[in-house]
């Protein structure tokens, strides 16, 4: 069987001195295992000062020598701060060695010996987190990524996978219950040279390692929290993004945004990882998940923008197929990895102009002139782009519009579309991108939003909803800054959809006119297709199986959803993960208070109390507001069946009265309510006891109806003998943290507590570690249109100030 296993990446800010040192061990106790891998950058400045040395050395050996100094001081300061007995001094001792080799040193050196001086830092981090994390008591070795990884010279050095796996599972093979921890940033070409892996090379290397490794996922820990809105120096309230689809990071990345590179991203897309983006000096403070999401993209996530970019400018003669010659020099560049952040196309001219960041602009131009482009090739600089990134950015009219309006003052040089859709991008002469990203950023993501709504059921509950939503919209509208558009109205086979939106009040009306047929799921596609809106969510007051089995659709579309509907929510175990799991995973809401109570608070009441630190001891109470009201009318005076018909006739039921009297409701609710409170049920585990005889289950509606005297006759006998203890019959529901669950009807004193409810009431009794004598109790209207339709619309209310 082969070892689950993570890799943690911890760049040089989550290395800089002692403290950050003992942050990442005790990172590293409370989220790795012994078979974890971590992979590491120098620790703090180390490589701009070997960098400095290398400099110092060509020109001023004085100067070398002084950068060698500080750096051997600092490198000496973390081992005495940091680590204890006869493990110091070996540290100490092998550190003196090397920097009396390094000391040694003259010019000129080969870009190999340049290659090798640089990854100095990260062998001294590796070897004194390695050691570190053993005197802390987690088994760890250091390892040099040079013996396993390898990869070939160039501007864009790529890791050989099929050279490098079999090294690979020799290494881990070797190491097994040890936690390995890694250099970044370099590998060995063919010749035993070290090969640096260029910018955000510790990043590309902790991917590919995690790729070979076959990692289930890939966590680099750094001194930011993930992905931003925008960057956060530059606009203070910009988002942490909880979650990114693989492609908007790749693009962000493509676009040289400093929190990812685009090769960081290229063994995720390769392999079955996932990867997380998290802050070392706030592990809690959220993080960005980068996974392979389809939903479909609404628009702009993340204004990005660079100060220094440089343009290639190729101007081919008249008489060559443009068109042909433009996708030969675009493929060539691809082959090579080296794309352009954005590229403009003058046909007219015969020019194309690529834009690049400083460090890949060379690489890119040396590539162009090798290729023997029949071409004049220039080189300008002085130039800086903004970007908005996300999918769908491209055909979000009120997106394409801002980032337009808020550009049309600045020095453009030319604005393109991604062929993906996936962004925006304007470069300008050179220019103060500061104010741009911040106007831009409120323009996009501080205007109005608006959010579509599409309503499954328009029986009791949906009509009730749809009068509701008619006279709250516009104080719903006004309390949140958004606009809400009812856009579909499905029922079991026909759905109106208008993308411009339905007026709610003429739904009932007019619904047949303008209905179409629906099979499967084609509405949820079209739904999930939707333009011009940020978000959407789909309300199910249905009590429909059929439905409930596409909440999985509904999330890969990238909707959220509001449910009355109790059948996922009380599902095997396996679909309720699954569920919830799908709408986390794209970041996406799923709420549904109004399963359990009505309108009362209970669903969210008891999560609280759990992620409180509360502990959920026993659940009581009766749950159904139909057999609430019909117990509290059956005193013997009139024959429960004829309750039954009379609640029927009054809405009180569900169509088919056997649907509340056979316990499956309160099962479900009981259900629901022991999820939220943290216990693992199956709904087979609940004992029901049905109120429905066994030769009335298969019956019609109609026959069923005409023979309910025999559901009469059953409890009669009951109600007699309870009379005789001086008690009376509710039907209870009860939970302990034991599992032990039942639904049935009890005999109960006329004092307790589920005895005296007014008809129609739910009570919610909760014991728990905070209210062990004195219950909490929850009490009130748990049936009725209204108060379930007021529970969607608290949720719809919920939802608002989450987007």
């Amino acid at each position: 069987m082969s070892i689950v296993r993570q890799l943690h990446k911890f760049g040089g800010s989550s290395l800089a001195d002692p403290e950050c040192y003992r942050r990442v061990v005790g990172i590293l106790k409370e989220y790795s295992s012994d078979n974890d891998l971590i992979v590491v950058s120098a620790a703090g400045k180390t490589t701009n000062r070997l960098i400095a040395f290398l400099d110092g050395l060509s020109k001023d050996g004085r100067i070398a020598h002084e950068e060698l100094q500080s750096l051997r001081q600092f490198q000496l300061e973390l081992i005495e701060a940091l680590i204890e007995g006869d493990e110091k001094q070996t540290l100490i001792a092998t550190l003196s060695d090397e920097f009396s080799t390094l000391g040694e040193l003259t010019a000129p050196l080969t870009e190999a010996e340049k290659a090798a001086v640089l990854g100095h830092g990260e062998v001294w981090s590796s070897r004194l987190l390695a050691a570190l994390l053993s005197q802390s008591e987690l088994a760890a070795v250091a390892q040099d990524a040079r013996a396993f990884l390898r990869a070939e010279a160039g501007t864009q050095p790529e890791v050989d996978f099929g050279a490098s796996y079999p090294l690979i599972k020799e290494v881990l093979a070797q190491h097994s219950h040890h936690r390995i921890v890694i250099t970044g940033f370099m590998a060995q070409d063919a010749q035993g040279h070290t090969v640096l892996l260029g910018r955000n090379g510790s990043d590309y290397s902790a991917t590919v390692i995690g790729a070979l490794a076959e990692a289930e996922r890939v966590t680099i820990w750094s001194d930011v929290a993930g992905v931003y809105s925008a960057d956060p120096r530059l606009v203070s309230d910009a988002c942490l993004l909880p979650l990114l689809r693989l492609d908007e990071a790749s693009e962000l990345a493509r676009l040289a945004a400093p929190v990812l590179h685009s090769r960081t991203l290229q063994p995720v897309a390769q392999s079955a990882m996932d990867l997380s983006l998290r802050c070392s000096y706030q592990p809690e403070s959220g993080s960005t998940r980068i996974e392979r999401v389809l939903a479909s993209g609404r628009g702009a996530k993340i204004i990005s923008s660079l100060d220094e970019v440089l343009l290639i400018e190729l101007s081919f003669a008249s008489g060559h197929d443009f068109q042909r010659v433009e996708n030969d020099v675009l493929s060539s560049l691809k082959r090579a990895q080296l794309e352009p952040l954005t590229y403009e196309s003058q046909p007219d001219q015969y020019c194309l102009r690529l834009a690049y960041t400083a460090e890949i602009a060379g690489g890119a131009l040396e590539h162009l002139q090798d290729a023997a482009i029949e071409a004049e090739i220039k080189l300008k600089e002085g130039y800086s782009m903004v970007a908005a990134v996300g999918a769908g950015v491209t055909t979000n009219a009120n997106h394409c519009y801002g980032f337009y309006q808020q550009l049309k003052n600045a020095p453009i040089e030319f604005i393109s579309e991604s062929l993906s859709r996936l962004s925006l991008v304007a470069v300008l002469r050179k220019t103060d991108t500061k104010p741009l990203v911040k106007s831009i950023h409120s323009q996009l993501f501080q205007a109005q939003k608006h959010v579509a709504i599409a309503l499954c059921g328009k029986g009791n509950i949906g009509s009730s909803w749809l009068e509701l939503f008619t006279e709250q919209k516009n104080e719903l509208e006004k309390r949140h800054g958004m606009s809400f558009d009812l856009v579909a109205v499905v029922d079991s086979q026909t759905y109106w959809f208008d993308s411009n939106g339905i007026e709610a009040a003429k739904v009932t009306a007019h619904f047949d006119e303008e209905a179409i047929p629906h099979t499967d799921s084609d509405w949820i596609k079209r739904l999930g297709a939707i333009q011009g809106y940020d978000d959407v969510v789909v309300l199910d007051v249905t009590a429909s199986k059929t439905l409930a089995e596409r909440y999985l659709e509904i999330a890969e579309q990238g909707m959220h959803l509001i449910s009355a509907n109790k059948v996922a929510g009380s599902a095997s175990s396996e679909y309720y993960h699954q569920v919830q799991d799908a709408f986390a995973k794209i970041n996406r809401h799923w709420l549904y208070n109004a399963t359990v109570g009505a309108g009362l608070p209970i669903n969210h009441t008891v999560r609280d109390l759990r992620e409180s630190g509360d502990d959920i001891i026993a659940l009581s109470g009766i749950f159904s507001g139909t057999l609430s009201w019909l117990f509290q009318q059956y005193d013997g005076s009139v024959p429960f069946a004829e309750l039954v018909d009379l609640a029927w006739q009054q809405g009180l039921t569900e169509p088919d009265p056997r649907s509340d009297l056979d316990g499956s409701d309160v099962m479900r609710k009981l259900v629901i309510l022991a999820r939220e409170s943290g216990l693992a049920i199956e709904p087979e585990a609940v004992k029901v006891e049905s109120l429905v005889p066994q030769e009335l289950a298969d019956l019609n509606l109609d026959d069923f109806l005409d023979k309910s005297h025999i559901l009469s006759e059953r409890l009669a006998e009951r109600l007699e003998k309870a009379q005789r203890e001086d008690r009376v019959l509710r039907y209870v529901a009860r939970l302990e943290k034991n599992g032990s669950a039942t639904v049935g009807v009890e005999a109960l004193n006329k004092e307790h507590a589920l005895a005296n409810l007014l008809p129609c009431d739910n009570i919610f009794a909760i014991e728990s570690k905070w209210y062990k004598d004195n219950p909490l109790v929850i009490r009130g209207p748990g049936a009725g249109r209204e108060v379930t339709a007021g529970a969607i619309q608290s949720d719809l209310n919920l939802l608002s100030s989450q987007l």
